[in-house]
Order: structure tokens, then sequence, then C-alpha cells
């Protein structure tokens, strides 16, 4: 590989130094190129119309002396490399160089053939180090201050305990002005009722909030944002939150685009080229039609988005351009375009809909479809903006997935196990059917994890948590609820004996050691069962009646398992149970 020459330029006004320095350097002419000038004059004309990369600077010459000619120098390159030729009485001069940027200063009377081109190469190569890194440096925070959604996790009071940098941007506020404030605060006055309005009407019918409001910045601009909101429910309770999730997205630009989109035709022609630049800048989707339902303008994210190009949509049916699925039923959806031109009215899409590309691929869309008007206020067509919520939902998706399950298994935690019990007993009770809780303590748990660490024991109970789900159906399912302690929810059962035999399997299974590490270790189960609606109608009886029974397989001698009995009373202390 050619490695290209460094062009240096050599400013020094005695010869003998001079040929000093073209001799070390001449062994290395593959590597250097030098040009030699005798005072400041000359130097700066040669810098004024060639590039070089290192200066080797005596500030001693005829015309020029000190750091003024080191300044002069400096301006004429400042991207060179400047490295100041000093005599032994020079220390002072040399350190005022490098403070006004020198990158080095060499001793004249120490420079020979072998040193001198290998400190200067060291110097080239840690200054391209140095920029590579810095380059590298950019790159990373640019990349992580990317994220265009904002992010607001408020406590469950609705008070402010994270915001990311994108939420910052949006609110004009910093993370410290954020903390402790309502989930509200950030919202334009006039918005703020209708917001509380809505998300208490979502609470209550468990439905998603999902609202456009103004949010007031700190610098006192508004800004149109749209919320996607969510409760982290505890215990499984929907009227009882561990908090908020907020996700907050700027619609600035799309607003002002259905504003634009709402004027006149004739409106929109006089200003075509400057709207067309606009609406080919926002990120969300612009797709037009006339009175015939056929398509008259798509912008370039809804190219993108439909998979259809301009000059093959124009004229087609919407439908077949702007394909609808329902995400659940996979039926197509009836586009409700022709709803909004009727009625004169902007209408929403429901939540769950998936847009189907020209090529087959899906992926999920929000929009709102709105009248286009004339002049004279007539209707002439349709306009729908619409976006790709892939992000939103997957981000939604992937903080109630940490809420509701185990960090460390990956099981359901106590919430999600509630949530499933309280399911499982309406319909067992429509259907005339039991249902089993198994309330399980690792045995001899506390003495592995005290003696060989919390590193084993985490793998121990990863182990456990493969093998109970190993033993018991897809529809049933396995919780660590805390420390050692499992729940196993056993649905639609026909009768006792059906817990009890998944009671034994789980015994069984865990009669062989578990490999952790090179290591056998041994851990048995003691088990309590209860079972609905024999031992209780409710969550509560049936969680509190499942754990006396556990205590009582402890107490009666471990690795084994027990039904609730009645003299089992879980609030006056538990006696030893018989062993089934």
């Amino acid at each position: 590989m050619m490695i290209s020459a460094t062009h240096l330029l050599l400013i020094e006004s005695n010869p003998a130094d001079a040929k000093l320095i073209k001799d070390a350097l001449r062994n290395d002419s593959t590597t250097f190129i030098v040009e030699w000038v005798t005072s400041l004059v000359e130097a700066l004309k040669y810098l004024a119309k060639n590039p070089v990369e290192v200066i080797l600077l005596d500030l001693t010459l005829p015309d020029g002396k000190g750091l003024d000619t080191f300044d002069k120098v400096i301006a004429a390159a400042p991207d060179a490399l400047i490295l100041v030729l000093s005599a032994a009485t020079d220390e002072k001069l040399m350190r005022d160089a490098l403070k006004r940027g020198a990158h080095d200063y060499f001793a004249k009377g120490h420079i020979d053939a072998h040193w001198l081109p290998r400190a200067l190469n060291y110097i080239l190569e840690r200054k391209a180090s140095s920029t590579a890194l810095s380059d590298s440096d950019k790159r990373f925070r640019a990349m992580s201050d990317a994220s265009p959604l904002g992010i607001f996790v408020s406590d469950a009071q609705g008070n402010c305990i994270y915001t990311n940098a994108a939420y910052h941007t949006i609110s004009g506020l910093t993370l410290e002005e954020t903390l402790g404030t309502n989930w509200t605060s950030a919202i334009h006055p006039e918005d703020r009722m209708k917001a509380i309005s809505d998300w208490g009407d979502a609470v209550r019918n468990h439905a998603s909030f999902v609202a456009e409001v103004r949010f007031l910045r700190k610098d006192k601009s508004v800004l149109w944002t749209r919320l996607n909101a969510a409760m982290i429910h505890a215990d499984g309770s929907k009227e009882k939150s561990l908090g908020y999730v907020q996700i907050v997205e700027d619609i600035s630009e799309r607003k002002a685009m259905e504003k634009i989109l709402r004027l006149s035709e004739e409106t929109v022609f006089e200003q075509q080229e400057r709207a067309q630049v606009t609406l080919n800048s926002i990120g969300d989707g612009v797709l037009t039609t006339n009175l015939a339902g056929k398509v008259s303008y798509l912008n370039r994210v809804a190219e993108t988005l439909t998979g259809w190009p301009l000059k093959d949509a124009l004229g087609l049916p919407l439908e077949k351009v702007f394909t609808l699925i329902d995400a659940e039923t996979r039926k197509p959806f009836v586009n409700p375009e022709n709803v909004a031109v009727e009625t004169n009215t902007t209408v929403k899409l429901p939540v769950n809909l998936l847009l189907v590309r020209r090529d087959g691929t899906e992926s999920p869309i929000e929009d709102s479809i709105a009248p286009i008007h004339n002049r004279d206020n007539q209707v002439t067509g349709a306009v729908i903006v619409f976006h790709d919520v892939s992000e939103t939902r997957a981000m939604a998706q992937k903080m109630l997935h940490m809420a509701q399950h185990d960090f460390l298994t990956g099981l359901a935690n106590r919430a999600l196990i509630t949530e499933r019990l309280t399911r499982a007993l309406g319909l067992a009770q429509r259907k005339k059917k039991q249902v089993a809780l198994l309330f399980i303590d690792l045995d001899n748990f506390k003495q592995i994890n005290d003696s060989l660490g919390h590193a084993i024991g985490d793998k121990l109970l990863q182990s456990v948590a493969k093998r109970m789900t190993e033993v018991v159906r897809t529809t049933d399912t396995v919780c660590r609820q805390g420390g050692d302690e499992f729940v196993i929810l056993l649905t639609e059962i026909e009768q006792s004996q059906d817990a009890a035999q998944v009671a034994e399997k789980l015994i069984s299974a865990f009669s062989l050691p578990h490999i952790i590490h090179d290591c056998e270790l041994d851990v048995t189960l003691s088990i309590g069962v209860s079972v609905y609606p024999d031992d209780g109608k409710d969550v509560e009886s049936l969680f509190q009646h499942a754990d006396a029974a556990m205590y009582c397989a402890k107490t009666g001698g471990r690795n084994n398992y027990q039904f609730f009995r009645a003299d089992m009373n879980p609030h006056k202390g538990v006696p030893v149970a018989r062993i089934v």
C-alpha cells in the first residue's frame, strides 16, 4: 500500500542548521518532502500558495523574531502541525509558543538522522489518533441523542421521576426542571382539563389513551404533541397504579400541514411549489383523493409507507393504494373516506389497523381523514394524514412487559398472575370449572445462595423457572413471587386430583439435580395447594390458603405437597399438616 508523502516547510536562516535538518530527513525522502526558506517573508509567500502539513520554525529569523513571528505563521497555516526549533537558552520562549498552539519544540543541538524522522512520524500519528478519537466521540453522541420520541415516566400521583433528551427538546425543560412536576404541567392550560378528563375515561374503560394537545414550552412558545399514555398496574388491579408512562411526539409539522391542506384547492395550486417542498419534508404520510375516491396526490413519506410511487398511484381507487386490515381479525377495513366527505367532518381511524404495502408487508399506523374545501367551502375531496407507529407501540409493549414480568427469570410477576387469576375465576364460574393455585417454596435454597454466592443462586433460580415451565401446560401461568417463592396458576381443571398430579410431577422433576457451573445442586419443593371454589372464591383468600398449605408442607418434612384444610388458619399460625 502506498503511503503519501508529508509536505514539510523548513523556516531556518542558518544554512548549517538547515543542512543538518535536511540531511536528517534525506534518508526518509519517501515520507517527507522538504521545502526550505530562510526568512519570514518567504515563508508567508510560500504558505499563501502551498498547503503544508508540518512546519519546522526557527524563531530567530532576520526579519522576524519571537512570538510575533509564530503568530504570523500559525495565522497563515492554522491547520499545519508547527514544531519550533530552539537553542538551549530559549526554554521560556518555547513554553510560550506551546501555549499559543505549537505542537512541540526541538533542540537544534540534538537533531540527528535517526531521531528526527521518527519523532516527526510519532507526532503525526498522535495527531491523527487524536482527530479520529474526537470524530468517534462526536458520532457516538449524535447517535445517542437521535431518538425523536419523548418519554415521561411518573409515579402513582402523576409526578415525574424520569424524562429523556427528546422530551427536554419538546418541552424546553432540563431533566432537573421536569423531575417532580405533574404529567399535565407542560400541557397548555386551554387543553389541560380535556386531557385530564379523557385520561380519566380511558382509565375507567381500561382503554388506550391517545390525545393530541398543545405543549406550553419553557420559553412560552406553543407546539402540538401526540400523547400515548398507559398505567403501570399494581398487583393486577386496574384501579391501583404504580405510575404512568407517557410517550410524547412533536406533531407541529403535521398540524401545520393539516391547516395548509384545509385551504381551498385554488390556494394550494397557487402555493404548489412551496407546499410540495413542505409536504415532502415532514415525517407523516399525506394522501389526497378527489370526490370519486381516486388518488390525486402522495407525498414521499406516503409513497414509502404504501409502496406506491405517485406516478403509479394517480387515478387508482383509494382502497387499492391505501389498503387497511384489522390487526386482530385480519379482515379488510373499509376506509371511512366517504364518511369524511359526506359528513364534512374529520374522521379518526381505530388504533388497531395495519397498512398493507404494495409488496404485502404490513405496518401499524394511526391516521385521520379530513375533507378538502374549495374557496366556496364546497367539499372537493379528502386528505389522509398518517404515520407508522411501530416504534411507539414496540416501546409501549416493552415497558408493559417489564412491568408484568420478573427481570431475572422472565416469568410472570405477582401483578400479572393476580390479573390472570381474576380472569380465570370469572371464566371458571361461568363454565362450572375449578381453578388451582400452587404456592411453592424452594427447600435449602438459602443455604446454597449464602454458601456459593448470589451469581450461582441467580443461575439456579433461572434453572428452576425453566423446569417448572416444562412441567405445566402452556395455558397455565408460572410466577416468581419473589426470592425463592413461586406460584403456579392452573386454569379450568376438572377436579382437585388434577392439581395433585401437577404437584407430583413437579416434585418428581426436582428429584434430579441442577447443573450450575459444573456443580450438582439439589433443591426440593414444598407446595401448598388451594382450589376454587372449595378453598376460596376470590384472589386474596386463594393466595392466603395456598400459602398456609405450603407452610404445612414445609414444617411437615419438606419435599411434599399439601392441600388446604379448614384447620390451617392462615391468620392464627398454621399447624403441621398430614403429608398427602
